[in-house]
């Protein structure tokens, strides 16, 4: 596998990351210097301590200079990080954190460029204020890690009480296993959990499903509830041994959407790519398998969860390709050999098309991978 992109543990990377949108949240684009800047600074005692004059983003301003907004993001952050602390698999958790960000710009009036009117000043801030601090109440209780479940199967579990429980207490072992773990096998168990979750989805047959009335999805119930088990079952089996859990499998049992999605999962792993994204589906849409030999080729989604350029070594590796910004289009020639100041914000939708190639080996079809480059296709959608 290729080398760490990033020295630091990723889920620590990302953690510091969230906390960072949080407290100075990212809207697109930079505010226009002029007066009225000037008026709202004027009103924000903290702006030349903290040197908000760096911060081009109006509502980052706010966060940045006013005490208040500032301690409410203070309490919001300590809420978030108690809540990535409770779940196994953060990644989702950062994700709906960053959509909810965006939403909150926009329902106070933070739009893109524009700058914050000075008659507006008092009215952004109040809702600033207002949905932060409500907010940090939420995330503070446990059972807002089921309700924000943005999935299909997330929705099934978080319905039935029985699903719910099991769900938190197989999340609590397999945190307390991976606590255990270096920093590297740490990075690939999380891979694997999320591999696991993506597995139990397409086995379940949920993928997809997010807008399907929940009571067309009960049918899945009892799948949910045998793969929890299953899991449960594995973990106590292993009596407290992460390794008797995770780092086995180095290979897959058969050349079809499992094996691309292993692949994928292990090339993210190797390269600390769970910094910067999330592999959110992942489809086998054509094979060619020999007796020792499969080209697959697969489809795989993925989800931002801190910016990156996007000509850059983690969009080679990561996403197989540099793009071009404005059309969201690869741009394949680009290569190592270009570095671009555009960058794909938070919660912004990659998906990609590319052939995996496996050999067979005594335990399974391996891998030949350790870089996603090149793609096939691919397009960039969604987010701002």
């Amino acid at each position: 596998m290729a080398a760490a992109i990033l020295g630091a543990t990723g889920m620590r990377f990302i953690v510091l990351s969230v906390l960072a949108l949080l407290a100075l949240p990212a809207a697109p684009g930079l505010a226009q210097s002029g007066p009225s800047d000037r008026s709202v600074a004027d009103r924000l005692p903290l702006f030349a301590q903290n040197n908000c004059q760096q911060i081009r983003d109006p509502g980052n301003q706010l966060f940045c200079g006013d005490p208040e907004l500032a301690a409410a993001a203070e309490k919001l952050n300590s809420g978030i990080e108690a809540r990535l602390g409770r779940l196994p698999d953060r990644l989702p958790a950062i994700e709906e954190n960053a959509i909810w960000v965006r939403q909150r710009n926009l329902g106070c009036g933070i739009v893109g460029q524009t700058a914050i009117r000075t008659d507006d000043f008092d009215r952004v801030k109040a809702c600033l204020l207002k949905v932060t601090e409500e907010r940090a109440a939420i995330v503070r209780d446990p059972d807002f890690d089921c309700l924000a479940a943005n999935t299909a199967a997330g929705a099934v579990i978080c319905a039935d009480p029985s699903l719910a429980l099991a769900e938190t207490e197989l999340n609590g072992q397999v945190l307390g296993l991976i606590g255990k773990l270096d920093s590297t096998a740490s990075r690939f168990a999380f891979a694997e959990y999320g591999r696991w979750t993506r597995e139990r989805d397409r086995k379940c047959n949920l993928v997809g499903k997010e807008n399907v009335p929940l009571g067309e999805l009960e049918s899945a119930e009892d799948c949910l509830a045998a793969y929890l088990k299953h899991k449960t079952d594995e973990i106590g089996a292993a009596k407290g041994d992460p390794k008797k859990v995770f780092g086995r499998q180095v290979a897959a049992r058969s050349p079809d959407t499992d094996a691309v999605d292993f692949c994928a999962a292990r090339i993210h792993a190797a390269n600390s790519c769970g910094n910067f994204l999330r592999i959110t589906r992942v489809y086998a849409i054509d094979s060619h398998v020999t007796e020792q030999e499969a080209q697959v080729t697969g489809e795989i989604e993925m989800a931002v969860l801190a910016p990156f350029a996007t000509c850059s070594r983690v969009a080679t590796i990561c996403t197989g390709t540099c793009w071009d910004a404005g059309t969201g289009r690869p741009q394949p020639g680009a290569g190592n050999k270009e570095r671009s100041a555009d960058a794909f914000n938070v919660t912004r939708r990659l998906r990609i098309q590319r052939t995996f190639a496996f050999v067979k080996a005594a335990d399974g079809w391996r891998c030949r991978e350790d870089a996603l480059a090149p793609v096939s296709s691919g397009t960039a959608g969604g987010g701002s």
